[in-house]
């Protein structure tokens, strides 16, 4: 029994097993068990159930430790946990970090009108205001060469007259790491009453409760945490000689499981750069954090993880028929070569456009199994001498020969219309938009006409392909276009 089972039952069987432990950990994560017994030793209580009076501080400083001196920035001295607000406050930036350095804001919550160095009961966190990365390259137009992108950007960035600018575009143009300001930090506590037990404490918590003996009971401080998940490319600025840049603080409560999740996701997210994952590419996985609603988080995970095992089986029957397929009789083969470029064009665009490895390798794969499809359609063989390979194309049958004829005739009247849209639309874009380079502009103008070519390739072999050959694969492709979509909205 065990071995008539096929491989695709196999790899869906892991699949469920996969999900249904995915779940019980995601359970184990936002679910937190108390503390049974109230008035128990065990039981460590929060430090806000006193209702006590707080201030919120927040600071900067060159060095995480403040040795060198720190900056007060803002402070909220009625501070209320279970309050949300939005504050924007003008930061001077020390000569330092406009000379690419760094700048650290240390946050502290203590008791009102009392130092927080001096507070023995202060909870502070550390957060770095600024990162490094390489300046997307400015876009110009490609026919009068101005470069109108780059001079918006100068103009809605703050600066302290023409020398900034100046330092900006020259920053915006090397191709090595530079500081950026993060100009948004959003700030958390725990604002539920929830009483811990000494014995289930959550080791994702530990490292973030502070507590105090006060007299048989234990005590812990305000839950403080920092979202750096909200830390996004698009509000990174370039520090250049920018004398006082804005930064956007925010604060709102959390729950605790929600706090125990964002943990993990953030640890998550800095394994993945540690492991070499740039800003960009930390900032795509991101955006499904924290653009999203913790349910539709939830229901596009499902998604997700369908969407991973359509795609993997769609994969593994596209190969399995075409490694099977002799003759290209009922099928175009021109439809194919066009499928193939169009993989190989969208490849290389994702390319150009920096994106995140999670969509570029994929899209690597399926051009490589579109071209070796080619290989199969064509009955290219590749001999190599010296060095040297060397192409045989085999012959085609009558039946093949006269399914080439109808593609030729098809397309030869389609083209008549798409060929001048994808052409005007390539000029148009010339004229009126902005591209990095030449080969940017090719790229993209292939990319906008690829819908276009798609109806003309599939147009010329409409009812010539026969679905009855492949239909659990046509089904896979189906089903993957709809959750492809579905999880497009998601997001």
């Amino acid at each position: 029994m065990f071995l008539k089972t096929s491989f695709t039952t196999v790899i869906v069987g892991v699949f469920v097993v996969y999900v249904l432990h995915t779940c019980w950990v995601m359970y184990g994560i936002v679910y937190t068990k108390p503390c049974d017994h109230p008035k128990g030793v065990n039981c460590i209580t929060p430090f806000l159930a006193g209702n006590p009076k707080l201030q919120l501080s927040v600071y900067t400083a060159l060095r995480a430790n403040a040795d060198g001196g720190h900056t007060l920035i803002h402070k909220e001295e009625e501070f209320n946990v279970s309050s949300k607000f939005e504050r924007i406050v003008n930061v001077s930036l020390p000569k330092k970090t406009r000379n690419n350095g760094t700048l650290f804001a240390l946050i502290f919550v203590h008791q009102a009108g009392v130092n927080p160095w001096q507070d023995p009961r202060h909870v502070h966190f550390v957060s770095q205001l600024t990162t490094y990365m390489v300046p997307k390259p400015p876009e110009i137009s490609l026919i009068s060469g101005n470069d109108q992108t780059q001079v918006r950007r100068e103009k809605t960035r703050p600066t302290s007259g023409s020398e900034a600018r100046g330092g900006a575009s020259s920053s915006s143009s090397s191709d090595h790491p530079v500081s950026h300001w993060r100009s948004r930090l959003t700030l958390n506590i725990v604002s539920d009453h929830f009483l811990f037990d000494r014995e289930h404490l959550p080791s994702d918590v530990h490292r973030y409760l502070r507590v105090f003996q006060n007299g048989k009971r234990m005590v812990y401080l305000p839950l403080l945490f920092v979202d750096q998940l909200s830390n996004r490319v698009k509000d990174l600025v370039i520090n250049s000689t920018s004398i006082e840049l804005p930064l956007t603080i925010s604060y709102d409560s959390i729950s605790l499981g929600r706090l125990r999740f964002w943990i993990h996701m953030q640890d998550a997210v800095s394994s993945l750069q540690q492991f070499g994952f740039t800003e960009k590419d930390a900032d795509e996985i991101k955006g499904i954090f924290v653009d999203t609603n913790l349910y539709f988080l939830a229901l596009t995970f499902f998604v997700a993880a369908f969407h991973l095992l359509f795609d993997f089986l769609a994969f593994k029957n596209d190969i399995s028929f075409w490694k099977q397929k002799k003759s290209m009789v009922g099928m175009s083969s021109k439809a194919v070569l066009w499928r193939c470029f169009s993989t190989i064009v969208i490849f290389l665009y994702l390319f150009d456009e920096q994106t995140s490895l999670l969509v570029l390798i994929p899209a690597g794969i399926g051009s490589i199994i579109e071209v070796w499809k080619v290989k199969k359609a064509l009955k290219i063989q590749v001999f190599w001498k010296g060095g040297k390979p060397t192409f045989l194309f085999g012959k085609l049958d009558e039946s093949e020969r006269r399914t080439g004829e109808y593609d030729t005739l098809a397309m030869k009247y389609l083209s008549y219309l798409l060929y001048p849209l994808c052409v005007g639309g390539a000029v148009y874009a010339l004229i009126y938009l902005r591209y990095k380079s030449w080969y940017s502009w090719v790229i993209n103008s292939l990319v906008n006409g690829e819908p276009l070519l798609f109806i003309l390739k599939q147009g010329s072999h409409i009812g010539k392909i026969s679905v009855a050959h492949l239909p659990w694969k046509a089904f896979m492709y189906k089903v993957r276009s709809l959750l492809v979509h579905s999880q497009t909205n998601l997001l």
